[in-house]
């Protein structure tokens, strides 16, 4: 099953800008970054993935010039070198700040190339980047399965009519709304989605919500510095799908955790797009400005 991202539209309006810039895609684990790219790379006529968590890709940046880097990616692949219509993939790119730094050199020195880089944890990989390529790259955040692309990976076209009809029409209303409760349950990992479209059985989906969320408490080595840090973050992860409504800093799930302790937890995973964090306002008349406090 091939689930059509409304990012792809956003790929192909990057790909015909005449200024174009390596392009940094960034989301959270699993919403389908790499998928999407290999969809998108049926555009070009070359295509070259490198996953800088192989140590043989990850040599090919053992030099800043990326002319050498881009040969030795041609001869590996074994594709046949073209000045125009190649398409470079760095997935994982976190693993390397130092390929981060030299997307501004694939700018500046090979135009003609499009290169998108993407990788989990960027936020936190961003601040080892000695000297990040400020304004010589864009981005394009890339979040899990919205309801309207839920709706094209049912084939539900007659739903998706309706949906875009404004006012929207009354009968209409129940059975759009039946099938928005239904993605609101299943959610929207792209893995998850696939899976419950093809078999129609939530049960087969425990496996698979169990797998992605141990994978995610397992990267909690990544969001902390010290194992102070690090208890905190897995407390935070292992109570935050029991919290509703508004929740506290101070003693975060019933926990003896200090506010500033679960704070910064909290906002690292935030930063990494495991949660989301939404502060109240106090405010009574607009701007309305949200309370940190």
């Amino acid at each position: 099953m091939e689930i059509k991202r409304t990012s792809y539209q956003s790929l192909l309006e990057w790909k015909n800008e005449k200024n174009r810039k390596p392009l940094i895609i960034r989301g959270a684990r699993q919403v389908g970054k790499t998928t999407l790219i290999r969809q998108f790379s049926k555009e070009f006529t070359n295509y070259i993935e490198l996953n800088l968590e192989r140590e043989d890709d990850k040599k090919l940046f053992n030099t800043d010039n990326v002319s050498k880097i881009i040969n030795a990616a041609y001869i590996r692949k074994n594709i046949i070198a073209k000045k125009s219509n190649t398409l470079l993939f760095i997935d994982e790119i976190q693993e390397l700040p130092k390929a981060i730094k030299l997307l501004r050199y694939f700018y500046e020195d090979l135009p003609e190339l499009y290169v998108i880089a993407a990788g989990s944890l960027l936020e936190f990989a961003l601040n080892e980047v000695a000297s990040f390529p400020v304004g010589r790259v864009d981005y394009l955040y890339l979040h899990p399965i919205n309801f309207i692309e839920y709706l094209g990976a049912k084939n539900n076209q007659v739903a998706l009519n309706e949906l875009n009809t404004i006012p929207l029409n009354d009968y209409a209303h129940d059975v759009l709304l039946n099938v928005f409760h239904e993605y609101s349950v299943i959610g929207g990992m792209p893995e998850i989605v696939e899976r419950f479209l093809t078999s129609e059985n939530i049960s087969v989906l425990t496996k698979i919500y169990n797998r992605l969320w141990q994978a995610y408490k397992d990267d909690v080595e990544k969001y902390a510095k010290t194992n102070s840090d690090k208890k905190v973050i897995r407390h935070v992860i292992n109570s935050a799908p029991y919290e509703n409504d508004r929740i506290k800093f101070e003693g975060f799930g019933n926990s003896n955790y200090r506010s500033r302790e679960v704070g910064e937890a909290l906002r690292s995973l935030d930063l990494a797009n495991i949660i989301m964090l939404i502060y109240p306002s106090t405010g009574l008349i607009p701007p309305i400005i949200p309370n940190l406090k």
